[in-house]
Formats: structure tokens, C-alpha cells, sequence
């Protein structure tokens, strides 16, 4: 972790920038006291890509998934298991 003052910070921002997006962690300092931390950006999550499955995975006919439980699946949900 690197100090530097805020002259300093001012006079080489776009190289202080440069070294926080490299992994570095920057500290801008007012009056001898931590003022700021430059710090590197967290990688964004990827975004969904709807379709990703398509052909790979086969779900059931809705039909089949709003059927009601078997009494022995249903008697499951009371009794679970120790």
C-alpha cells in the first residue's frame, strides 16, 4: 500500500489510477492524515445469458409439473427425515 499526498495525487492521477486498476492499493494523505483510498474495482459479475441450456437441459411438460403430489411424497413433507 502506497502514501501519497494530495499534491502529489494531483500531479500523477492517471498514473495513480493506472497502478489502482493494475491491483494496487493507493492512499491519498491531507496534512499528513489518511484523507482517500484508491482502491482497484471489484470484477463485475457476468449477466445472464438467457438460452445458455437450450438443448441441454429438457424440463417437463408443465402439464406434468402442476400434477398433483403422490400421497407418499406428500406424507415426506410431514415426516421428514431424522
Amino acid at each position: 500500500m502506497r502514501t501519497v499526498n494530495v499534491h502529489e495525487a494531483k500531479t500523477h492521477f492517471s498514473r495513480l489510477i493506472d497502478a489502482a486498476h493494475a491491483g494496487e492499493t493507493i492512499v491519498v494523505a491531507k496534512g499528513g492524515k489518511p484523507w482517500a483510498r484508491l482502491v482497484p474495482l471489484a470484477t463485475p459479475t457476468p449477466l445472464r445469458q438467457p438460452g445458455v441450456l437450450a438443448g441441454v437441459l429438457q424440463l417437463p411438460a408443465p402439464e406434468m409439473l402442476l400434477e398433483p403430489l403422490p400421497d407418499a411424497e406428500l406424507a415426506a413433507f410431514d415426516n421428514p427425515l431424522p
